[in-house]
């Protein structure tokens, strides 16, 4: 299977946090998974480290590292990608939310993520979001 990883996901993931939920975790530690992490979540946790706003393990500069070391892909962002953006309903206001969204249902992934406010984008696409 396939998902996509929301940034916090990422972040509690790599510290071994205990918010991970155990079904996020086997997922992303299942080695038969391919496993994406959108180059808005990278994008945001750069933007919040260097603002002081997010405390990561290590430098930023490390965090390639520990997405290689966790065998993550980088999901690009598209021109069809932000499409999916402009079409998404106002339901939630997070603009990284929102691409990370769009990327999911565009791609095809399920969305590994404990924001159950994301839940409205994912009714009715054969898709949804795991925690």
């Amino acid at each position: 299977m396939k998902y996509l990883i929301d940034t916090h996901t990422f972040i509690w993931f790599n510290e071994g946090n205990t918010q991970l939920s155990k079904v996020a975790r086997q997922l992303i530690e299942n080695p038969n998974n391919e496993i994406y992490i959108s180059i808005a979540s990278l994008w945001e946790i750069s933007i919040k480290v260097a603002l002081k706003k997010l405390e990561i393990a290590g430098s930023y500069e490390s965090v390639l590292d520990d997405v290689t070391n966790a065998h993550i892909k980088i999901l690009p962002i598209e021109f069809n990608h932000t499409v999916g953006v402009n079409k998404l309903p106002l339901v939630h206001k997070d603009p990284f939310d929102r691409m990370i969204v769009s990327q999911a249902l565009y791609e095809q992934l399920d969305l590994l993520s404990g924001d159950d406010n994301l839940d409205p984008y994912f009714n009715q696409t054969g898709f949804s979001r795991i925690w």
